[in-house]
């Protein structure tokens, strides 16, 4: 088998991917070869534009499944914001030292981490359903899960029963992280990749913004429905998501690798409209090429798998890159509204600037969109992780001062310009390279363990925040950034030597790149054999 011919003397030459042209050995079916190839070169042609005018009907299914994680981002801040919600206090909290009710840390830790807790067994639970069942089947039931998880909250006497409910709640949850970028990420063509998978994340701030609405509306209120509404507005989703799921087509990646090639042809033909020049079976030969490379290079699909030769290096950059989103301090985020009512905004004000918050949230992530068609994930990745480092210095050295009112302002205005910088680099361009970085076959498994990486991180940054902020513990206040700061750079640090550029690159293309071995810095330029030219920097190609 010929040998992979690099675009640096620097790469080490190997065996086991052929460049274009030849066929995998024990694969066969030359025609099937042929039309992989074709459709490879077919998208490193397409615009996004053009994407767009062929796979309006997967746009459209994408867009609707992602939907499902705006119930996560709505969770969240509702029980972030809680903590800062006097009916909420009085019903579950108790008298503070400084006269208010509100929840002890610890309660407040373990409401937030357990639905953390939630999500790591839902995540692990995931990964084995969903590639047995499928993804529709896989979300069309944590649906109706959540349905009745909601009963537990809206009924809850007690902080107690609401940590249980909180748990129960994080396992649906937990599906919905990993479960809508990868369906994202299989149904789309590479030109539209970035856009679909990192709309999940704008999903979770809609679900942050109607959070945030919600109580500013419900904040003067007093009585038991002030807290009850907000968990009653969770039974809006599940139902029209259920529908949209019931009727979308099947990721044809999982048909694929279900040995069902006729149906994923009939999926593609459902996420494309017709066009003399596409061919659905030159898309599905591609796929079926891909997961045969991949059946040469790699010994199962298991999770064992994902830590076993290239596939290693795959799975530390998927979990570091979504790692560097609980340690780059974003959990300050959740507690502006804190910030606020210490300047001495009353509550429906404070409310009202984590509304802007929020929104500030949703601009920065089209934003994104935007960055990363002329700067790539790497570039924007590692450009967003110094500026964040910088603004939480900034936090902290306001903090040095005596506590003012004007103090608390300023750091509750940074936090603003650190959601924007958040939510434009770090946050949406995230989804997109924890899609891309796995092999198809681990895809699911490898997202799953990133993202459980992620929520061990957030289940220590969910026990050490509210103990830094809380009045009665540690009472850090501002001065949190320098910690937050420190490890912001030991973040950026690793990014900048360990994360590649995915850019413009077919799931094939990415599978000859890491078996190879080529060096990160070197992505851009390397050249795989599956393509006549490499198209850099084409315009509108993300």
């Amino acid at each position: 088998m010929a040998s992979e011919k690099q675009a640096s003397d620097h790469v080490e030459k190997h065996d086991s991917i052929e460049p274009a042209g030849n066929v995998l050995p024990g694969f066969s079916d030359q025609q099937t070869t042929n039309e992989a190839h074709a459709a490879i070169q077919k998208e490193h042609n397409m615009t996004a534009m053009e994407a767009l005018r062929l796979y309006p009907k997967a746009v459209a299914w994408s867009l609707l499944l992602s939907c499902a994680i705006i119930m996560e981002g709505y969770d969240v801040v509702l029980i972030g914001s809680f903590f800062a919600f006097p009916a909420f206090n009085e019903k579950y909290g108790g008298l503070m030292s400084n006269g208010k009710y509100g929840l002890a840390a610890s309660w407040q830790a373990a409401l937030t981490n357990s639905m953390s807790c939630g999500q790591i067994i839902g995540l692990f639970v995931n990964g084995i359903v969903s590639e047995r069942y499928g993804y529709r089947k896989t979300l069309m039931a944590c649906l109706a899960t959540t349905v009745g998880f909601i009963f537990i909250l809206f009924f809850a006497p007690n902080v107690q029963t609401l940590v249980a409910g909180e748990l129960l709640m994080g396992i649906p949850l937990g599906v919905y992280q990993t479960l809508t970028v990868t369906y994202a990420s299989e149904v789309c063509p590479v030109a539209l990749r970035a856009y679909l998978t990192t709309y999940v994340n704008l999903c979770w701030v809609f679900g942050q913004l109607i959070a945030s609405g919600v109580l500013k509306g419900l904040v003067e209120h007093t009585d038991q429905w002030a807290y009850r509404i907000p968990f009653a507005i969770q039974w809006v989703w599940p139902v029209p998501i259920f529908i949209g799921v019931y009727l979308a087509p099947e990721s044809p990646w999982w048909l694929v690798r279900k040995d069902r090639r006729e149906d994923a042809i009939k999926a593609v033909k459902r996420l494309t409209r017709a066009d003399p020049n596409f061919s659905a079976e030159e898309t599905v030969s591609m796929i079926v090429y891909t997961n045969a490379m991949e059946q040469q290079t790699e010994n199962g699909a298991s999770y064992m798998d994902c830590f076993k030769g290239t596939d290693l290096r795959r799975t530390e950059i998927a979990c570091c890159v979504w790692a560097v989103q609980s340690l780059c301090g974003s959990g300050l985020m959740g507690y502006s509204t804190v910030f606020y009512q210490r300047a001495g905004l009353a509550d429906s004000q404070s409310f009202t600037m984590s509304l802007a918050q929020y929104a500030i949230g949703v601009v920065g992530t089209f934003s994104s969109w935007l960055f990363m068609t002329y700067f790539g994930r790497r570039t924007l990745y590692v450009g967003g992780l110094m500026i964040l480092a910088v603004i939480l210095f900034v936090i902290g050295f306001i903090s040095i001062a005596p506590a003012t009112s004007a103090l608390s302002w300023a750091t509750g205005s940074m936090l603003l310009v650190y959601t924007f910088i958040y939510d434009s680099t770090i946050g949406p361009v995230c989804f997109s390279l924890v899609s891309e970085m796995p092999s198809s076959r681990l895809r699911t498994k490898t997202v799953v363990l990133a993202r459980n990486t992620y929520n061990v991180l957030n289940l220590v940054t969910g026990i050490i925040i509210p103990y830094m902020l809380n009045v009665d513990a540690w009472d850090w206040r501002g001065k949190s950034g320098f910690f937050w700061g420190g490890l912001c750079i030991l973040c950026l640090v690793w990014s900048f030597f360990r994360l590649p550029e995915p850019k413009g690159r077919s799931y094939a293309e990415l599978d000859v790149l890491f078996e190879n071995k080529v060096r990160t810095r070197e992505f851009p330029n390397a050249k795989t054999g599956l393509v006549q030219s490499e198209l850099e920097g084409e315009k509108g190609s993300v």
